[in-house]
């Protein structure tokens, strides 16, 4: 039996492929790794002592106010603000934080958070803070920072936050089912 496919049907089958490989490709398999500086840091907190949530949620916002490239001091705290910008950014929120102690971190879907504070050897060395509001999945941070150990981070979002992902998933969903119904038409007959 011969199958003889007609241009409406390979439009079809190619729109499966394409929108099949979209849908694999969306996602990459490796774990980003921040570091100590990169392109993410927004800023760094010298000693961040005491380090407890409400801490943490104190000297961030005090950075997110911070201009570019600048210093300064308030809580007992040293800030120094990266260079990197963000666009306008908003205060970190108390709600919905998640805190953790390990160097792989999964974000998610993304939306959910928007900054990663992480916390190196109690007083000896400080806190360095990344913008994370545009990742999503599964991040690495370094080990040990200024020769100390990590001691833990917390993930922190923004009000306001929607549905995580939802209307790029949807589009591609949308696509997907398109395709497939159109193969499914021309197949049959």
């Amino acid at each position: 039996m011969k199958i003889s496919l007609n241009l409406k049907s390979r439009f079809g089958i190619l729109c499966v492929v394409f929108c099949a490989l979209m849908l694999g490709f969306s996602h990459r398999a490796d774990a980003l790794a921040l570091s100590i500086g990169d392109s993410h840091e927004l800023g760094f907190v010298q000693n961040g002592w005491p380090s407890g949530d409400a801490d943490r949620l104190v000297y961030l916002n005090h950075i997110i106010g911070m201009a570019l490239n600048s210093k300064s001091k308030g809580d007992g705290q040293v800030y120094i603000r990266s260079s990197n910008s963000f666009g306008p950014l908003s205060q970190a929120l108390w709600d919905g934080h998640v805190s953790g102690t390990g160097t792989t971190i999964n974000l998610g879907a993304g939306g959910v958070y928007t900054y990663l504070f992480a916390k190196y050897d109690g007083p000896n060395y400080g806190s360095e803070v990344w913008y994370v509001g545009n990742l999503t999945g599964i991040i690495t941070i370094p080990g040990t920072a200024g020769g100390v150990d990590l001691t833990g981070w917390t993930l922190f979002g923004v009000g306001g936050q929607g549905v995580p992902d939802g209307g790029t998933t949807v589009l591609l969903l949308g696509l997907a089912f398109g395709a497939l119904g159109m193969a499914r038409r021309h197949l049959k007959s």
